[in-house]
């Protein structure tokens, strides 16, 4: 929903004067001034005015101000969640209950003259299709105006955003290039990165050089937006039938960093469990948190670094070993080959499109993916990872077969 003319609506905590509009000057007091009691556009005050205006409005009606983002606003009666994001004068919201949604909308536009009150379905360049048995949000149309803002449409494709040779790092003796288109380029692709997770590690990577950028990093940079333009179409599916209850992965680049080689540690959190379960490929670290007798190794460690220990104790979280092939965190602490990368791209759930619909909520699928899974019944999203995964594995086992036949045939000619 949109508020008209917000920023008319919020009241002055100060004492604000203006002068008379020309061509509205009181003859009888022309050296007179107004006495401002709400806010006018132009106003430095007007901005802080609106926000605070609406938000006593909304906690009146028995709405939360977010703790970390001061925008947004929750009101939960029972089991009935109302959310309202607010962005300037536009107002995102939704609820649980069709009817908590609608009492929303009335108030709204019993306080404010209102206007768009309708479904989402683009917001701020993000693209939104609402089903019953999910939603799909992708930036399509941002992405390709990105790639045609660079003059990139016509150039060749690349299957990942980066490569898996080339280091980049400070470069200090390559040739210097202008900061402002390369920081215009960075700027765009951080703004995709909202519903892109793909890119996150090249993107975040490549905007370090922001200060002194070199003609390597523009080439780095030109190679992610060529990434970009063969999967302009790829977008997130959040499904309705999804567990309410987070797994996480977590993985650390080891001194990848050529520069300073300090490492780069990444993490992914979904709700695809039935447990809040971390999953870490290095078994010391899990090892450290499990076991209390471990703990005398890491005394010179501050006492907060032991927290997750305390939660793993308390059963509230779960560690468990993870093989770096399912290590999902690994697509955000390094760049992959393009078989990989494609790999761990979709198991994060990132598609073209959404799936076909079948007009209701979809039901789990029960089944057993193996011994760092348990079996639980999951949503189709992660049902089609774990298919994916399944795939993978079945391709890894024919080539260890295939070697083992022509292993045999050697073995056979040397007899």
């Amino acid at each position: 929903m949109d508020v008209k003319s917000a920023f008319l609506n919020g009241y002055l905590a100060e004492e604000v004067y203006v002068e008379q509009p020309k061509g509205f000057v009181d003859t009888h007091h022309p050296n007179h001034v107004y006495h401002l009691t709400k806010a006018l556009y132009g106003l430095k005050q007007a901005p802080r005015a609106w926000y605070d205006r609406l938000t006593k409005f909304l906690c009146s009606k028995g709405f939360v101000r977010g703790g970390v983002d001061k925008t947004l606003f929750i009101r939960k009666e029972g089991t009935v969640l109302t959310i309202a994001q607010v962005y300037v004068d536009d107002i995102v919201f939704g609820s649980t209950v069709d009817s908590t949604q609608k009492q929303f909308v009335r108030q709204m536009q019993e306080e404010f003259e209102m206007s768009l009150v309708g479904e989402l379905s683009y917001f701020l360049g993000f693209q939104i299709k609402q089903r019953i048995d999910g939603i799909f949000i992708s930036q399509e149309k941002y992405a390709k105006n990105l790639v045609k803002k660079f003059g990139l449409e016509d150039a060749k494709y690349m299957r990942t955003p980066m490569t898996t040779t080339d280091r980049i790092g400070k470069d200090t003796d390559g040739i210097l290039v202008d900061p402002t288109v390369y920081r215009s380029m960075i700027g765009s692709l951080l703004y995709l990165t909202a519903s892109r997770p793909d890119i996150c590690y090249s993107v975040g990577l490549c905007a370090r050089f922001q200060a002194c950028p070199r003609e390597s990093h523009v080439k780095t940079v030109k190679r992610i937006i060529r990434y970009v333009k063969i999967t302009v179409n790829l977008g997130i599916w959040f499904s309705t039938s999804t567990s309410n209850v987070l797994a996480g992965y977590s993985d650390a680049d080891w001194v990848g960093d050529v520069d300073d080689r300090k490492s780069t540690s990444g993490g992914y959190y979904g709700v695809i469990s039935n447990a809040m379960t971390v999953y870490c490929d290095n078994t010391s670290a899990i090892n450290i948190s499990k076991n209390p007798v471990q703990h005398s190794r890491t005394k010179h460690i501050d006492i907060r670094h032991h927290f997750t220990r305390a939660l793993v104790e308390e059963g509230q979280v779960m560690l468990e070993h993870v093989s770096t092939e399912n290590q999902l965190a690994d697509i955000f602490t390094k760049s992959l080959d393009a078989k990989r990368f494609e790999f761990l791209r979709g198991a994060l759930g990132l598609c073209s499109s959404a799936p076909p619909s079948t007009g209701r909520k979809p039901q789990g699928y029960l089944i057993h993916p193996g011994p760092w899974l348990p079996g639980m019944s999951f949503d189709q999203q992660t049902f089609d990872y774990l298919v994916c995964h399944m795939r993978f594995v079945k391709t890894r086992m024919e080539k260890v077969v295939t070697c083992h036949k022509a292993l045999q045939r050697e073995l056979s000619l040397l007899e």
